[in-house]
């Protein structure tokens, strides 16, 4: 008996101890997003029949928008993570199951999965899976890749001042489903259809002073964009496959004007650029981005290589941080047969661009935005702002002015005309919103409020407006200026109240 009582105090010790080592700690984090719009003018038009804000939303819109994240960690050097979105759900909106009842689709995305582990006895840190990858940016955000995608990160410390961070990423293969071709109606499906992403990124961190030089090498297979329905790549962007994102951001290779050409072998993009964050003058902050890309393929006239530099200077004080900031991309020089002169850019979605929250994609929570574009690539501006403004208890606001232009050639303007295409045709020569030339201007002015409801819950009124100047000669948009007979253009406004509930 006393044997039979050691040995069942034995596997009670050997289970507990297992339970122990398998014991898995599971965190949820997540957040709680109602947003309401009202705004008109959202494409700098209301003529020829539109109504609503744009032609697909109304003036008055009420959205919301959940996500959470599991982490399952097993210990400091494995965990998992599993990342839900649900929304955008626009109120009254069968679609997004919004509508009366709620019992319409509400797409459940897996937006991030992945697991982090650490590599034993060493320092080395990998994330594999379905993740956010990002270049490194001390000013804007990035403004070549900063989203969701599947791809493998890893990051080492060599001492306290120096670090290495590679990434791979295939954001796109096996979508291309193929052409009929002798009585096979999906030949030559899946082939040659990857865009595979390799960056390395070298963060140097110094007394007072971060400086981050990276370099990102993409290999684009001829069929990543292609739609089956035949063997050439358009301007127009109908055979841009399952991703739009990369057509207008210079990915897809649309070349000239009337570029119409097939192509067999892989295209070669590579970007390179060095960003920085001086703090060593305190209470000054300096901080630079300088990026440079290109994107070359078997005909050139698909080409496309630019730049963009930006700068930003502020002054932290107690109440107040005033800034001065500018920014600078290559455009479009007159010639439609030699590609294109603008930088091109995977994807910025993620990208909560600190110079702008309206004309580009820079808003934080969930709100109408990108009104000029979601990559800052062929402008130029320069801006004024305040910002962590406080004079009451858990209210904090930003005021910010931005004086914008195009660096795009007026000519390439009055070519697009020609062709039936306007200033704010989406996807023109791989611009996803409003095309500006040397001769276009805009104004941006925005306040933001956020006050402190809660510990977990804020609130932020957010005011925005735009006046857009764009040039209607004969000479540049004459009166295709704006997608119609009706070449009035209208300042963009809009009013974003917003509740979100973060734990």
């Amino acid at each position: 008996m006393k044997k039979i009582m050691t040995l069942a105090v034995a596997a009670a010790m050997l289970i507990g101890g297992l339970s122990t080592a398998h014991a898995i700690d599971f965190k949820a984090k997540g957040q709680w997003i109602v947003s309401a719009d009202y705004g008109q003018n959202g494409n700098f038009t209301g003529g020829n029949g539109q109504t609503g804000y744009n032609g697909s939303e109304d003036e008055f819109e009420v959205e919301q928008r959940f996500r959470v994240q599991l982490d399952a960690v097993a210990s400091e050097s494995l965990s998992g993570t599993l990342y839900f979105e649900i929304g955008d759900q626009r109120w009254g909106k069968s679609a997004h199951g919004g509508a009366l009842g709620a019992d319409g689709t509400s797409v459940i995305e897996v937006k991030q999965a992945y697991i982090d582990w650490m590599v034993p006895q060493t320092d080395l840190k990998l994330r594999m899976g379905i993740q956010g990858m990002a270049l490194p940016s001390f000013t804007t955000g990035s403004q070549v890749f900063n989203d969701d995608v599947a791809g493998i990160t890893a990051s080492y410390k060599f001492t306290d001042n120096v670090a290495l961070t590679a990434m791979w990423a295939r954001p796109m293969n096996d979508n291309y489903s193929g052409w009929s071709r002798d009585g096979n109606p999906n030949y030559n499906q899946n082939y040659m259809d990857n865009v595979d992403l390799f960056a390395l990124a070298l963060p140097l961190t110094f007394d007072g002073v971060k400086v981050t030089p990276w370099a990102m090498y993409g290999a684009i297979g001829p069929n990543a964009f292609r739609n089956g329905r035949d063997n050439y790549y358009t301007i127009n962007g109908s055979n841009a496959g399952t991703s739009n994102a990369y057509y207008r951001a210079g990915m897809y290779p649309i070349g000239g004007a009337s570029h119409q050409e097939k192509l067999t072998g892989y295209g070669n993009a590579v970007w390179a650029g060095v960003t920085g964050d001086i703090v060593a003058f305190d209470p000054f902050r300096v901080a630079f981005d300088f990026n440079y890309g290109s994107v070359s393929y078997d005909d050139s006239s698909a080409n496309r290589a630019g730049w963009l530099a930006s700068l930003l200077v502020e002054y932290k004080m107690d109440w107040v941080t005033p800034g001065i900031y500018g920014w600078y991309g290559s455009g479009d020089d007159d010639n439609t047969g030699n590609g294109s002169e603008r930088m091109p850019f995977v994807s910025v979605n993620n990208t909560n661009n600190a110079f702008s929250r309206y004309a580009f994609n820079g808003n934080t929570y969930l709100a109408r935005e990108s009104v000029v574009g979601y990559g800052m690539t062929g402008t130029w501006g320069v801006g004024l702002r305040a910002k962590d403004v406080s004079f009451v208890e858990d209210l904090k606001q930003c005021l910010y002015v931005n004086f914008m232009g195009g660096t795009n050639s007026p000519h390439m303007a009055k070519e697009l005309v020609s062709l039936g295409y306007a200033a704010n045709t989406p996807n023109i020569v791989g611009k996803d919103s409003m095309y500006l030339t040397t001769d276009d201007y805009a104004l941006e002015i925005g306040l933001v409020n956020s006050y402190k409801i809660y510990d977990n819950l804020e609130m932020t009124f957010e005011a925005s407006y735009i006046a857009m100047w764009l040039d209607k000669s004969r000479n540049v948009w004459g009166r295709s200026l704006m997608n119609g007979k009706d070449d009035t253009v209208r300042d963009a406004w809009n009013f974003n109240l917003c509740y979100v509930y973060s734990f």
